[in-house]
């Protein structure tokens, strides 16, 4: 089974609302199996949009790294984190390993 991660770019627009994603959002990851790899840190953008952070979470499966999204546990953290950020999230899939 290949990995998938998600990589998220994030700009917190309104840090006292976005404390209520964080307090909501690791439940949808420990559900799925997530282990981040990057989270905030020292980060420069060299080409593109500029965002504040960036995050690297690593799923077992696409088919997880989707699921997660798509949670209703996920789906409460995206609610509570409207308006208070702007972000892009992708979900890769990784390479074949053997």
């Amino acid at each position: 089974m290949t990995e998938a991660y998600w990589i998220a770019h994030v700009t917190v627009t309104d840090p006292e609302a976005y404390k209520g994603y964080q307090a909501v959002a690791p439940a949808a990851f420990a559900k799925y199996g997530a282990a981040f790899l990057a989270r905030g840190g020292q980060a420069e953008t060299l080409e593109g949009a500029p965002f504040e952070r960036h995050v690297v979470i690593r799923f077992d499966s696409y088919d997880a790294a989707l699921a997660c999204y798509n949670s209703p546990e996920y789906a409460a953290a995206r609610a509570e984190r409207k308006g208070a950020c702007t972000a892009q999230i992708v979900i890769v899939e990784g390479l074949e390993t053997s």
